[in-house]
């Protein structure tokens, strides 16, 4: 594991690879009693070529200084604590699988460290790195996924956090997860706003692929308003399929209204989430207001989703070259 200290008066400490362990933290520090932290994940792929890459890790140096700055706690350099995971990562490259299906799964934190129960920017913080293999995110095979829809419970509003990534914003959700498995559905879909803008799927970020009201082919996901995490698997597939150039593609706010009329309309083609951990994930059900809307899905893994899929992944694992694509 990696370990960087940081106080007020002396700035960032000298880095530590070390054994992995546990942490000493006093339990008074703010990061246990106001959640004054954050983190990040991001994965270490094995090529066939047997080379250790990672996916466009200072999108993720770069969102995680932001969350720093929304947090009070220290920025830092973003290419200077990429060098030390790769590091880390270079240490630790047996424990990274020899699959094409599976990755090991960097988690870098932040926290407040200083023993204070008072409400404020913390005077020391912690910034440590773990590292875990992780297998396939389908590992019974992949199948759209059921959500549920209900406006009673919020995500992220604006002015709020939901921009970064805080630890709180997820055990924050979690009532509401367990709430969509008493509904017979497996993931949340995240609502907002009294029109009922559909913003997040779980922890993923969401795409709409459609007919849209001018009988445009369109991939949609909502726009980056201050209530949607910036995932770097979105950023990828928008950046991607903007290349394709073989259809409309935007961020803009689509409703739950938009979505009902088109499927009734038959207008909607696909809906998938995306993510670090899935990459791609197609929704096949939605719970809404007592109905169950389901959405097209040709076989387990619908066409842009399998293609995207496959081009990511591609690209993950240094079978198609990339500039995405950073060698440990």
């Amino acid at each position: 594991m990696l370990t960087i200290e940081w106080t007020l008066e002396e700035g960032w400490q000298k880095p530590h690879i070390q054994p992995f362990g546990n942490l000493s933290i006093h339990p008074g520090c703010s990061s246990l009693h106001y959640a004054v932290q954050l983190f990040e994940g991001m994965k270490a792929y094995r090529g066939p070529d047997n080379k250790v890459r990672l996916f466009r890790p200072l999108i993720n140096m770069k969102r995680m200084l932001k969350s720093a700055h929304r947090a009070c706690l220290p920025r830092f350099d973003g290419v200077e604590l990429l060098e030390c995971i790769r590091k880390l990562v270079k240490v630790d490259q047996d424990w990274v699988p020899h699959s094409d299906s599976a990755s090991l799964y960097i988690r870098p934190t932040l926290l407040g460290t200083e023993p204070t129960l008072g409400v404020k920017k913390p005077s020391k913080a912690l910034l440590f790195v773990i590292l875990s293999p992780v297998g396939p995110y389908f590992s019974t095979g992949a199948k759209p996924v059921s959500l549920w829809a209900d406006s009673k419970y919020i995500r992220a509003w604006r002015g709020g956090t939901g921009d970064c990534k805080m630890g709180g914003n997820y055990g924050a959700s979690i009532y509401a997860q367990y709430e969509a498995v008493d509904y017979g559905c497996q993931q949340v879909l995240w609502l907002y706003g009294d029109d009922q803008q559909i913003t997040e799927v779980g922890t993923m970020n969401l795409f709409l692929y459609w007919i849209n009201e001018k009988e445009e082919e369109e991939l949609a996901t909502p726009p980056l308003d201050g209530i949607i995490l910036p995932g770097v698997t979105r950023q990828s597939i928008l950046e991607l399929t903007r290349k394709w150039g073989e259809f409309k593609v935007s961020e803009r706010y689509l409703t739950m209204a938009d979505l009902r009329q088109a499927l009734e309309e038959n207008r909607v083609k696909e809906m998938f989430g995306s993510g670090t951990a899935c990459v791609v994930s197609p929704v096949g059900r939605i719970l809404y207001q007592g109905e169950n809307l389901h959405i097209p899905c040709e076989g387990s893994f619908p066409p842009l989703a399998s293609r995207l899929l496959k081009e990511l992944t591609d690209i993950q694992y240094g079978r198609t070259p990339s500039d995405w694509s950073c060698i440990v």
